[in-house]
């Protein structure tokens, strides 16, 4: 699978289209949960930029895929 760097706001809101869900939130650190799967802290503000690099470490822990976004 290969990522472009790609904003924060938009990888959030692609995890929740597949399934993902903010359990709890504190500040920036959201603790995201779905069936079946570990829960997985998202810790970026919208306006960060992810790169390719922690775009994957994501997509290893959430089943995230360069089409979703």
């Amino acid at each position: 699978m290969i990522f472009k760097s790609t904003k924060a706001k938009r990888v959030l809101a692609a995890l929740i289209r597949i399934g993902w869900s903010v359990k709890r939130q504190s500040g920036s650190h959201k603790i995201l949960e779905r069936l079946d799967w570990f829960d997985v802290t998202f810790a970026f503000h919208d306006g960060d930029e992810i790169g390719p690099r922690m775009l994957a470490k994501i997509a290893k822990n959430t089943g995230l895929t360069p089409e979703d976004l």
